[in-house]
């Protein structure tokens, strides 16, 4: 693991000296700053040459800024001459705008992911993707992680009896997840139909199989952003006679009214990672705060020693 250097940007900091923490190592010394214009300056304070170089720095809010400060450090690793770069973003930014869904928009996740890989980045880690097929947005290499076996873990370990859970996808759109959340912890599944009138407006329409009353509903998303969406699902399970509510995602966004909408929700549990860091003004009563720093860590064990990384889920 000598040849390893992992270094961190100022998006998620903690999150970067975790996963160093697990392997093991020493966090790589970098500085960063802002000229008095805004302009970001970087330098690599250690020897990367020939080393094989992690740079962890989702490109969360402020999104912007983030993202060119990791476009700053791989030029910074690359024009030092390390060996090979990999992006480690815990959350993909501009995840969602990965098609074309009317005229004269752009596909701003495939722009992003071209930004990155010119930039000289080797290959790419993340974590729970909005869209799984923005893999193939990228000409190198990704490893795309999934945070299920976390979540489920926290969840199994509560003991709550199978035949008194329930998944329940808070859309059409998180079936496959919801499945796969379902098939480990045991339990049934039902899906909300949402109906959506605009871009930031929601309507939760009916509950599709099986029924919630009495149960102890669990819902997943990869991210919870407004948190508009879950929270309708949950007013709408609440309403058929759920017990108890529990939401979990990865990616704790929180723009917006999310705070006070999740405040208000009918939601006992909320479970997040550490993809993002939460500040102090998005604290809740009900959150749960989980690291995903042992599975980024041990993915990048396997990628620096080439072994398979796939087998991190069975």
């Amino acid at each position: 693991m000598n040849d390893l250097k992992i270094f961190s940007g100022r998006a998620n900091p903690k999150l970067a000296k975790r996963i160093c923490d697990y392997l093991g190592l020493p966090l790589g010394v970098n500085t960063l700053g802002n000229f008095p214009d805004g302009e970001i300056s970087c330098k690599i304070e250690e020897d990367v040459r020939g080393r094989d170089v992690y740079l962890v720095q989702p490109t969360c809010p402020p999104v912007n800024e983030n993202l060119m400060e990791l476009l700053i450090m791989i030029d910074s690793c690359r024009r030092a001459s390390a060996d090979r770069i990999t992006a480690v973003l815990p959350y993909y930014g501009y995840a969602r705008q990965d098609r074309k869904d009317e005229g004269r928009v752009p596909i701003t996740a495939k722009l992003v992911a071209n930004i990155i890989t010119r930039s000289g980045a080797d290959r790419v880690l993340t974590m729970d993707l909005h869209s799984p097929q923005i893999q193939g947005f990228f000409d190198v290499p990704v490893d795309h992680l999934y945070a299920a076996p976390v979540l489920n873990e926290y969840f199994l370990n509560l003991k709550v009896p199978s035949d008194e859970l329930i998944v329940v996808s808070p859309d059409e759109g998180s079936v496959k997840r919801a499945l796969w959340h379902a098939k480990r912890l045991n339990a049934p599944i039902a899906i909300v139909d949402k109906r959506r009138s605009s871009a930031e407006k929601t309507m939760q329409a009916n509950i599709i199989g099986s029924s919630v009353e009495g149960k102890t509903v669990l819902m997943f998303d990869d991210m919870i952003s407004t948190a508009g969406s879950i929270c309708g699902a949950a007013a709408k399970v609440a309403q058929a006679g759920a017990r108890r509510i529990c939401v979990a995602a990865t990616h704790g966004v929180l723009c917006g009214k999310a705070v006070e909408n999740l405040n208000t929700a009918p939601i006992e549990t909320l479970v997040l990672t550490d993809t993002i860091p939460l500040g102090p003004e998005d604290k809740l009563p009900q959150l749960t705060t989980l690291s995903v720093a042992p599975l980024l860590g041990e993915a990048i064990k396997r990628i620096h020693r080439n072994e398979s990384v796939s087998r991190l889920f069975g």
